[in-house]
C-alpha cells in the first residue's frame, strides 16, 4: 500500500509528462467492472483515475454523468461499496486515484471516518464541485489530518479569485473548460492561458483542464496550455453503450488520449504546438 501524502503521489502523477486523467461512476454498471475498468484504463495510461461517488443530484454533471450516477444508485452503490471497489484494486495496483463526489454523502459518512478510510486505502485527493471556496475548512481540516488533498476547481472568473483559490489549491487544480455542467464539447472557447497565467503568478500546482474534452485533439490543445487533461463524460458513454463488455473500447480510447498528450509534451520541447487532427 501506498504511504505517501495524497499531494505526494498527485504530484507524482503529473511527473510522466502530460497527464491524463481519466474518470468514471463507481458503480455502473456494476462494481466488479468499475475494478475491471480502472484497472484496464491504469494499463492503458491513465496518470491518474477520478472515481466518481454516485449522488442523487450531482448540480455540476450534465445527463451524461447524471445517467450514470442514477444507474450506480439504483444498483445498490453506497459510499461504503465505493471504498470496497477502492480495496479490490488495491490488491492489484497502487494507481493514483481520487474522489468526485459531493459535499452530502461526505457528511453523511462523517468526515474524519470517510477520511480516514481514504487514507487507509490510499486515496489522494477529493473533488467536491458543491463545496464553495469559502467555506471548505471544515472539510479540508479533516482531509489534512489524514494526508488527503482536497482539490480546488476554478472556472473561468476574474484573475484575482483565480489566484485567490490557487494560493491554497493542494493535490493539482481542476481547471474548468467551459461555464455549465459536465459534457461532450465539440468546441472550447474559454481564453485557458490566461486562467493558468493567473495561476502561476501565485502557485507551482499542476493545472488539469476538464469539462468537454472528448478527442485527442482537444485533449493535446488543453494540455498546450496546462499540464494536463481530464476526461469524464466520453468515458462514461463508452461505458453506457458497452456496460459490461467496456475493457477493450476503454482501453483503446485511454491509450489514444494519452498518445495525443505524448505528442503534445514532445512538441512543447521542441517550441511547437500540437494541434494536429486524430
Amino acid at each position: 500500500m501506498n504511504k505517501k501524502s495524497g499531494n505526494t503521489i498527485i504530484r507524482e502523477a503529473f511527473g510522466n509528462g502530460k497527464a491524463f486523467i481519466a474518470f468514471l461512476t463507481a458503480g455502473d454498471p456494476d462494481a466488479d467492472s468499475t475494478v475491471s475498468y480502472i484497472l484496464e484504463m491504469e494499463q492503458a495510461g491513465a496518470d491518474l483515475i477520478e472515481i466518481g461517488i454516485p449522488f442523487s443530484d450531482p448540480t455540476a454533471e450534465g445527463p451524461v454523468i447524471q445517467e450514470a450516477d442514477l444507474r450506480a444508485l439504483r444498483g445498490g452503490m453506497t459510499t461504503d461499496g465505493v471504498f470496497e471497489i477502492v480495496r479490490r484494486v488495491r490488491e492489484r495496483s497502487e494507481a493514483a486515484l481520487v474522489f468526485m463526489t459531493y459535499l452530502n454523502p461526505v457528511f453523511h459518512y462523517g468526515y474524519e471516518r470517510f477520511f480516514q478510510k481514504c487514507e487507509e486505502l490510499g486515496v489522494a485527493g477529493i473533488i467536491i464541485p458543491d463545496l464553495p471556496f469559502e467555506e471548505k475548512e471544515e472539510v479540508d481540516a479533516a482531509a489534512k489530518r489524514h494526508q488527503v488533498a482536497l482539490i480546488s476547481m476554478v472556472a473561468p472568473t476574474s484573475e484575482e479569485r483565480v489566484r485567490s483559490i490557487a494560493a491554497s489549491a493542494e493535490g493539482f487544480l481542476y481547471v474548468v473548460s467551459s461555464m455549465g455542467v459536465t459534457g461532450v464539447r465539440s468546441e472550447i472557447t474559454t481564453d485557458l492561458s490566461s486562467m493558468v497565467a493567473a495561476v502561476r503568478k501565485v502557485s507551482d500546482i499542476p493545472c488539469a483542464v476538464g469539462f468537454g474534452i472528448s478527442t485527442p485533439k482537444q485533449a493535446a490543445e488543453m494540455a498546450a496550455v496546462a499540464d494536463g487533461s481530464i476526461v469524464g463524460s466520453a468515458i462514461v458513454q463508452l461505458i453506457a453503450r458497452h456496460g459490461r463488455n467496456a475493457k477493450e473500447p476503454l482501453r483503446e480510447y485511454v491509450a489514444a488520449m494519452k498518445q495525443a498528450l505524448g505528442k503534445e509534451a514532445a512538441s512543447v520541447r521542441a517550441g511547437q504546438v500540437f494541434c494536429e487532427d486524430s
